[in-house]
């Protein structure tokens, strides 16, 4: 049996909250009714990395779409939570919106911001003060471990940075680089794997250090390593399909022949 719903030429927010609460009710749809946080979680990563792509493609329609994606996922949440008479949509905005007052005393207060820096130094501290935190290791284990790792790496670095806790210069993190490469060949020469593991994170850390020194971001880096690898071995496949090279049963060197070649034809 249908629904009783407005159909019009334009809707606003508040009829998605509607919609939601429809959808979830008896009556709605047998999906969305079953869906709880735990089920549906993954889906707001995964809506966030397609807004994400689209920033990246600088697609205007597809970033509309998946903005809409992602507010579903917020309604839904904060549904889920309004039939358990916990709090609503309407008390996450109020929420959010008392955040970015007061965290912003350089606009709503008496704290001056001349630049980015104070800005954001501004922000830190009444989040501290705010979250009852006393020290910068505090705000570290804030940090959520859900995070991919490289990005927590390199927020609680600049956590570290910020008391004074940091390299000199890149060529000091790049000693230490060097450092601990040999500790993970040291590892490796012990065949131990809980070693190797925990030399092979140092290894990564300091590779992130480096990258937030270079003013890098480890995440895009990666990303761009990746995908300059797919490049490269998209064409090997296709010169070795060319010359009946088999790569499965192929030496080392005829691969290492290819990916060099792969390699020319993408600096031509």
């Amino acid at each position: 049996m249908a629904v009783d719903f407005e159909f019009k030429d334009s809707y606003d927010i508040n009829d998605l909250i509607s919609i939601v609460r429809v959808l979830r009710s008896p009556g709605g749809c047998p999906w969305d009714m079953e869906q709880t946080h735990e089920s549906i979680k993954k889906n707001f990563i995964e809506e966030t990395y397609e807004v994400v792509e689209a920033i990246n493609k600088q697609d205007c329609d597809s970033l509309k779409e998946e903005l809409g994606d992602v507010l579903l996922q917020v309604a839904l949440h904060s549904q889920m939570e309004e039939e358990k008479g916990s709090f609503n949509f309407n008390d996450v905005a109020n929420d959010i919106v008392k955040k970015l007052i007061i965290r912003h005393p350089h606009v709503f207060g008496d704290k001056c911001a001349e630049d980015t820096i104070q800005a954001l130094d501004n922000w830190d501290a009444v989040k501290l003060k705010t979250k009852g935190m006393k020290s910068q290791s505090e705000s570290m284990i804030a940090v959520p471990r859900e995070f991919p790792a490289l990005m927590r790496a390199q927020k609680i670095q600049h956590k570290a940075a910020k008391l004074g806790f940091d390299w000199n210069d890149a060529l000091d993190v790049t000693d230490k680089l060097d450092e601990e490469i040999n500790e993970l060949k040291t590892a490796l020469s012990h065949n131990d794997k809980a070693e190797i593991e925990e030399e092979f994170g140092d290894v990564l850390f300091t590779c992130v250090n480096l990258s937030r020194f270079l003013d890098l971001d480890s995440e895009e880096a990666l990303t761009g390593a990746t995908d300059k690898f797919v490049k490269r071995f998209t064409i090997v496949e296709k010169l070795a399909a060319e010359q009946g090279v088999d790569m499965k049963s192929a030496s080392l060197d005829v691969l290492n022949d290819l990916w060099d070649k792969a390699k020319e034809i993408l600096t031509d």
